[in-house]
């Protein structure tokens, strides 16, 4: 998966335009052009480009920015903490929302609870993240001063970009838990749970909850890439020094190498994320340890 998602971003952004002529003055001459494609390997068949940039990428090397002039690896390494943590905090505002949200919405369906939390994990959904981050930027940041809206530094830098890149998946994250409970509180081991007189929230935490988590991990695992694509527009609307905003500066200035560095490791992680998942289905459900067994 990765090498296919580098080798159509390396062709994509070659076709952009050239980047050379965003290096030297409009007025330069056509040989200092040349000698300044040449010195970049820009002057060389693309096919032989992708080839030099997938037998480096392999050896860890993923180029040299252009207009930096730093390693491309030295820069994410930089800002990738960063997204990781805006991330990981938008992940879990997510989940200590929508899962509470989804298991009451289930044990009081059809109430008027269940209605407005449904009602509301749809507005959630088709909320532009871009518009509630400029909502949260006006109300909390301009007019009551209560958090700061650009930079990163202090856990109340963090408060805003968190709140806004969480809309992503939290509706729909607070409806799949919402199904998945549905399906399973009415199943003979919860029934039998109950009968037992164990109480009510053990009931829904150790037996329905666990039994429905499948599908829950595997939404929070595919749903991760896609944070980390959301955070692009999150980290420049918020100033966040992710690999977001990075890529979007590249992309700007045709930064060949660093749109081509990030989208490798972004797709890297999804892939080690996905391995995660599957390692938790094991965990999660017993029957899947004695198949492999």
């Amino acid at each position: 998966m990765a090498f296919g998602v580098s080798v159509l971003v390396f062709v994509l952004v070659h076709l952009s335009g050239d980047p050379v002529l965003l290096m030297v003055s409009s007025d330069a001459p056509p040989d200092v052009v040349d000698t300044t494609r040449r010195a970049l390997g820009f002057d060389r068949p693309l096919y032989q480009q992708l080839a030099q940039y997938l037998v480096r990428a392999a050896q860890g090397d993923l180029g040299v920015s252009l207009r930096s002039q730093r390693p491309v690896a030295t820069l994410i390494a930089e800002r990738l903490p960063a997204t990781v943590e805006l991330t990981l905090a938008a992940l879990l505002l997510a989940v200590v929302t929508a899962v509470p949200l989804g298991i009451v919405s289930a044990v009081k369906r059809g109430s008027p609870v269940d209605r407005l939390a449904m009602v509301g994990a749809v507005a959630g959904q088709a909320m532009p993240i871009f518009w509630l981050a400029l909502l949260l930027i006006a109300l909390f940041g301009v007019r009551l001063r209560w958090l700061p809206v650009f930079g990163r530094g202090s856990l109340a830098h963090l408060v805003l970009p968190a709140l806004s890149l969480s809309t992503i998946i939290l509706g729909r994250l607070a409806r799949l838990v919402r199904s998945s409970m549905l399906e399973v509180l009415g199943q003979d081991y919860v029934r039998t749970a109950r009968a037992k007189g164990l109480a009510e929230p053990r009931v829904l935490a150790l037996h329905a909850l666990r039994n429905a988590a499948i599908p829950i991990v595997t939404l929070l695992g595919l749903q991760f890439a896609q944070l980390l694509g959301g955070a692009v527009v999150t980290e420049t609307i918020f100033a966040w020094p992710g690999i977001g905003r990075l890529v979007v500066e590249a992309i700007f200035n045709r930064d060949f190498p660093v749109v081509q560095g990030v989208v490798l490791v972004v797709s890297l992680i999804f892939v080690a994320v996905s391995v995660v998942v599957d390692l938790a289905y094991a965990a999660l459900d017993p029957r899947l340890r004695s198949e492999a067994a």
